[in-house]
């Protein structure tokens, strides 16, 4: 039985900056010394961003204007709310973005109905609340109390794919099924100065965002795109390897996130062999080399991640322009950002045309999956 996605929405925060504008205020830091703030130059010049998005306003302000949660505008210096402070902004922003989301993404599907939804998964790293997302998904949208809910937390860049085999396990299980999937993330209100390189990169990718989907058994629409969810895997790098280079911890003044500047090239060297469970399960590509996949949706954890797989796999500039384009436009959104690459490619991608999906998070875990768009089905 296939198991399709039928439409991809997305969502962001009301504030975008350019990225020249977060370098600057990162570089006027008391707590970077002269090395710091060189780095800072090179990393963020070198982030293959050009703008992000946040729930935080408070960088747009002018010296005249009141210091935020966040940010001194008088003295220029980003302010150090503790974790629990962090958590109540999160609660009222991310809500607001869980139900944006999900109101598109129902809004882009009008064959599917609220009273159709039967499963709601929520997806996110960077907050914590409980009754949770899933549940304001559930009361703002008006869907029925009986709806069966679950929360996908604190994995990481990578969990929008346990979301999405979740998703599709629910309507193998059951082909009236319809799974709401809803990812939100505010990474930027962990964002903190420090010279350790490794923070200032996360510093200089992490953005916010929201994406949504709508999973389903049932037979689409002549006309109307779909992805169908072919085959997905899970893979660790080989114990000892990337363990500490990809890491999110909880500390006093928000979460600490960590991107080393060695999981380009651990990634590099281990993403051939992640790929060889998912595609042995399709006998056509279990020998084809890995340019015959037409689309490539591969979360772009930064742009030397992204150089690194072009590479190792031998792929075109074209195959990794939704990538780059998403990580140019948006930042790193960790867990939303892939279902953006994905929502290009669901209106992109010619029929029958292959979608190979991957994503990268603690551990070091690879998450990857094939899919195939199709425009209904007669």
């Amino acid at each position: 039985m296939s198991v399709f996605l039928h439409a991809i929405e997305t969502a962001v925060p009301p504030h975008v900056y350019p990225q020249s504008v977060i370098r600057e205020v990162m570089k006027a830091q008391p707590e970077l010394d002269r090395l710091g703030q060189r780095i800072v130059g090179t990393i963020f010049n070198a982030s293959g961003i050009d703008q992000r998005h946040s729930a935080i306003g408070e960088f747009k302000r002018g010296p005249d204007e009141a210091a935020g949660l966040f940010y001194d505008p008088a003295t220029r210096q980003m302010l150090k709310p503790t974790t629990g402070a962090r958590n109540e902004f999160y609660i009222v922003e991310a809500s607001r973005l869980f139900v944006q989301a999900a109101r598109q993404v129902m809004a882009a599907s009008p064959s599917l109905q609220p009273g159709d939804i039967t499963h709601v998964v929520t997806v996110s790293c960077t907050g914590f609340f409980a009754p949770g997302p899933d549940y304001a998904v559930v009361r703002a949208l008006g869907l029925r109390p009986d709806v069966q809910r679950f929360h996908v937390g604190f994995m990481g860049c990578y969990a929008a794919f346990p979301a999405l085999k979740m998703a599709k396990a629910f309507c193998e299980a059951d082909p009236t099924a319809v799974v709401l999937v809803v990812s939100a993330e505010l990474c930027t209100l962990h964002m903190h100065a420090s010279n350790d390189p490794d923070t200032l990169i996360a510093s200089s990718v992490f953005a916010d965002g929201a994406a949504a989907a709508l999973v389903s058994a049932r037979r689409p629409s002549p006309g109307t795109p779909v992805l169908r969810m072919d085959h997905f895997e899970t893979t660790l790098t080989p114990a000892g390897v990337g363990e500490a280079d990809m890491a999110w911890t909880i500390g006093d003044q928000g979460y600490d996130m960590v991107l080393s500047t060695y999981v380009p090239s651990i990634i590099e060297t281990h993403i051939s062999g992640a790929l060889v469970p998912l595609l042995a399960r399709d006998p056509a590509l279990a020998e084809a080399v890995h340019s015959q996949i037409e689309h490539w949706a591969i979360h772009p954890g930064g742009r030397s991640i992204l150089d690194k797989v072009q590479g190792a796999l031998n792929l075109s500039a074209e195959q990794l322009q939704p990538s780059r384009e998403v990580l140019r436009e948006y930042g790193n959104m960790s867990s939303a950002t892939v279902l953006f690459i994905l929502r290009s490619l669901l209106h992109s991608a010619h029929d029958e045309e292959r979608v190979c999906a991957m994503a990268f998070g603690p551990g070091l875990t690879v998450e990857s999956g094939l899919l195939t768009k199709l425009s209904g089905l007669d």
